[in-house]
């Protein structure tokens, strides 16, 4: 049984930072593409950072310089650090787990809210 586990949500003022953690079980964890996205409520989920199996990253436009995609194969944990809060930011965040668009699983989701 596929399982990815979130944790790290939080609150947290305005311009301070949080650390999402996800971690996968039932997979071959290396192989797979793993990404962040958010849901904020009212909108639709939008993708907000990936990493290849081979390390490779890509950010979303609103999120570049602010948050940083890592993983971890030997402890099978992709990892969401984000600097910088900006209110907008507020969102349910879910893990996703992808294999060549044939096998794709998510997380049951975080929340993250920005606020004073």
């Amino acid at each position: 049984q596929v399982q990815l586990v979130e944790s790290g949500g939080g609150l947290v003022q305005p311009g301070g930072s949080l650390r999402l953690s996800c971690t996968a079980s039932g997979i071959i964890f290396s192989i797979y593409t793993m990404g962040w996205y958010r849901q904020a409520p009212g909108k639709q989920r939008e993708s907000v950072a990936f990493i290849s199996s081979g390390g490779g990253t890509n950010l979303g436009d609103s999120v570049k310089g602010r948050f940083t995609i890592s993983r971890d194969n030997a402890k099978n944990t992709v990892y969401l650090q984000m600097n910088s809060l900006r209110p907008e930011d507020t969102a349910v965040y879910y893990c996703n787990a992808d294999y060549m668009k044939k096998f794709n699983y998510w997380g049951q989701g975080t929340q993250v809210t920005v606020s004073s």
